[in-house]
């Protein structure tokens, strides 16, 4: 993650998959969609859920629970709620389907604490920081890493 996208400046898109809470720099965030229909590609990585047809544009879609090492399936009532997040990587658009869209965030520089241990050690790990807020942490992700070709 580039000095400006952890200094806190600007906002922040949280999200959850299985409970769990993470966050990406809005600056990253093309725009948020339902995920209607998602063709299946054959011999795509397992991260990978399909296609989906963007205005025009194909857009390669993550599994964000599997991207994030996060098994297990729809939660009980929670297919209401998914959505899938566009991302634009310096004109590279992938999208991401999470569990449930969170709030807008902000923070300082200095509440930014590094990965927990091991995760740092996986070269394609998209958490690049952590904040801690009074119900808990919210992982912060780097756009560029997780949405690597």
């Amino acid at each position: 993650m580039t000095p400006t996208q952890l200094d806190g400046q600007g906002a922040w898109l949280g999200f959850s998959l299985k409970g769990q809470r993470y966050a990406v720099s809005l600056g990253s965030v093309r725009e948020v969609i339902r995920p209607g229909d998602i063709t299946p590609v054959p011999g795509a990585p397992e991260d990978v859920l399909g296609i989906v047809n963007l205005r025009g544009q194909i857009v390669p879609v993550l599994d964000g629970r599997r991207r994030f090492g996060l098994e297990g399936g729809v939660d009980e009532g929670a297919e209401d709620s998914r959505r899938v997040i566009v991302f634009d990587d310096n004109g590279s658009v992938v999208g991401m389907r999470i569990d449930v869209i969170g709030d807008m965030l902000s923070f300082d520089a200095d509440d930014v604490a590094p990965p927990p241990p091991g995760r740092a050690e996986r070269r394609d790990d998209p958490v690049s920081g952590v904040i801690t807020r009074d119900d808990g942490f919210i992982a912060l992700v780097d756009v560029q890493k997780l949405c690597r070709a």
